[in-house]
């Protein structure tokens, strides 16, 4: 199974706030096969504890250390919200990156973030993206050397 697939990127949703931004982008996850259901509780959790907003638009909700009971495999969501969902105050997050990991298998589609969040016009890309496969090659390209 992929990491990213165009099964598990919702575009153009809508999110009341950011605990129902966060159960869409583990819905996705639970949908695609990724994680049992209580792991999308452990990104609220996880929430609670420590904003995942990184900046740029993009939130990264995880589970905590004691969730990976919930993983099935490894895998990423994406849920586009062009109008924005406050992440924080002041902080509108657009890209809602689900993560659920067992091991490092994730880390090339992180760092491939890592470059969309350093970048405002690339984040802006994804945001405005009309298809789910632009943000899925965008995120699981290969490193250029």
């Amino acid at each position: 199974m992929a990491i990213i697939s165009t099964d598990r990127v919702r575009l153009g949703a809508v999110a009341a706030d950011k605990a129902d931004a966060i159960r869409q982008a583990g819905e996705l996850l639970v949908a695609g096969g990724c994680v049992e259901p209580p792991y999308v509780d452990g990104m609220l959790g996880r929430e609670a504890v420590m904003s995942t907003y990184l900046g740029n638009g993009i939130s990264i909700p995880h589970g905590q250390f004691e969730d990976q009971g919930y993983i099935k495999s490894t895998g990423i969501s994406v849920l586009q919200v062009p109008a924005g969902v406050e992440w924080e105050p002041g902080e509108l997050a657009y890209l809602i990156v689900g993560i659920a990991a067992v091991g490092d298998e994730h880390i090339g589609v992180m760092a491939n973030l890592a470059e969309v969040i350093e970048d405002p016009a690339m984040a802006e890309e994804l945001v405005r993206a009309t298809s789910p496969q632009e943000i899925v090659d965008r995120l699981s390209r290969e490193a250029a050397i």
